[in-house]
């Protein structure tokens, strides 16, 4: 699935372009080139997105069952793997509905891992949680950025969580980069007064 062709720009794996082949063409979003670079990408969503009718395990396995292949009792294995990493490990068998929001996002977050990419994207991964909630998951977050060999892009309004976690912090104001620089640059000395401005704001609030 697509949503939207590219009008400019480049986006690389590992030095492999996402949007052209070995030839330089513009790639067909469906085409196997295109397949395997997005492979080694993953992503969590702000809501979730589980298949209700399925168990935490099964909503884990699934991708790595119809996409990667594996056997039934390798992808179960797998799913098991990352639930007990999220602290899921006594709900394998509970299906969305009796999870909560905080749960739910977790089965999201092992759903991503399982599929061993070299890319995770965190889209807002807290924004739909009440409060009590968002402390559990950015732990997890931390811990990921700490132990796996995995580049993490995560898109954020916690502060202090991407100033403790983060090696590199760009900042952005309607569509626009004002800044990109090292985390502990930016957020100790901010070059750009809307970055001073928003910082200010959003930490005195945390």
């Amino acid at each position: 699935m697509t949503l939207d062709r590219p009008s400019d720009g480049e986006i690389e794996i590992d030095g492999v372009s996402m949007w052209h082949d070995a030839q330089g063409r513009l790639a067909d979003p469906h085409s196997a080139h295109v397949r395997q670079v997005r492979s080694k990408i993953g992503m969590v969503f702000q809501h979730f997105n589980l298949f209700p009718r399925m168990t935490a395990l099964g909503n884990v396995m699934e991708a790595p069952l119809r996409v990667l292949g594996l056997r039934r009792e390798e992808a179960e294995a797998r799913g098991r793997e990352y639930l007990e990493l999220v602290g899921l490990g006594d709900k394998l068998d509970a299906h969305p509905a009796r999870l909560s929001g905080g749960q739910k996002q977790r089965v999201g977050i092992a759903r991503a891992l399982a599929m061993r990419p070299d890319v995770m994207l965190f889209d807002e991964v807290t924004s739909a949680l009440d409060p009590e909630l968002v402390g559990g998951i950015l732990q997890i977050l931390s811990d990921l950025s700490a132990k796996k060999d995995m580049t993490m892009i995560i898109v954020t309004h916690q502060m202090k969580f991407a100033e403790r976690s983060s090696d590199r912090t760009l900042f952005f104001d309607e569509g626009n980069i004002v800044e990109d620089r090292p985390s502990s640059e930016l957020f100790a000395d901010p070059q750009q007064e809307r970055t001073r401005q928003f910082l200010q704001s959003v930490i005195e609030a945390e």
